[in-house]
């Protein structure tokens, strides 16, 4: 992950909502950067170029920020993303600086399929953990692979990639799997549906 997305950055001088709207309809984020003791920075950044980093980086991207002609690196913190139109309406940045430790929340993805007669249940989706900036995994995955019901996952128990500790207690519950519930009567969930659409 040493490959830094470049991301042009122009600071912003209006604010207020009439001026974040303005922002957006440029076709461009709000952002506010902040860290390392220094004044918050009020941004725009292309909302396309910034769309695709966190498409190809995942939502711990980590951008080479170029503003004014400087260069700096920075951790996207926060994305706030419209609930119904999905466009993003703004973005908290944080400084970084190189081989500096951050925490940040990495999506857990299972792989694999529990043993049969289970139902799983995914406790939480992202783990806190702590790592090099320019090392945050982009997602840490978990098997399940013929796991039985009555196991449980938890954050301790994830083995994590070199240089990655956990940020959070090592109880906190990550994946359930428990009995599935039996159909009733023998029938299948799928076998009453079919029932119903055959009526």
């Amino acid at each position: 992950m040493s490959d830094v997305s470049v991301l042009e950055a122009a600071v912003r001088t209006e604010f207020g909502k009439g001026a974040a709207r303005r922002t957006r309809r440029d076709g461009n984020v709000p952002a506010v950067l902040y860290g390392h003791g220094e004044a918050p920075k009020h941004l725009s950044v292309n909302a396309q170029a910034f769309a695709a980093i966190l498409r190809e980086h995942g939502a711990n991207a980590v951008l080479n920020l170029e503003i004014e002609g400087k260069k700096q690196l920075a951790l996207t913190k926060s994305v706030v993303v419209h609930p119904i139109r999905r466009y993003i309406e703004h973005a908290d940045l944080l400084i970084v600086r190189r081989g500096e430790k951050v925490t940040a929340d990495v999506p857990v993805a299972l792989t694999g399929e529990a043993a049969a007669g289970t139902l799983v249940t995914q406790d939480t989706t992202t783990l806190s953990v702590e790592a090099e900036a320019l090392n945050i995994p982009e997602q840490i995955e978990v098997s399940i692979e013929g796991v039985e019901a009555g196991t449980q996952i938890l954050a301790g128990q994830i083995a994590l990639p070199k240089g990655i500790t956990l940020a959070v207690d090592a109880e906190t519950l990550i994946v359930n799997i428990i009995e599935a519930p039996a159909a009733e009567e023998g029938e299948s969930a799928e076998g009453e549906a079919e029932a119903e659409s055959a009526e």
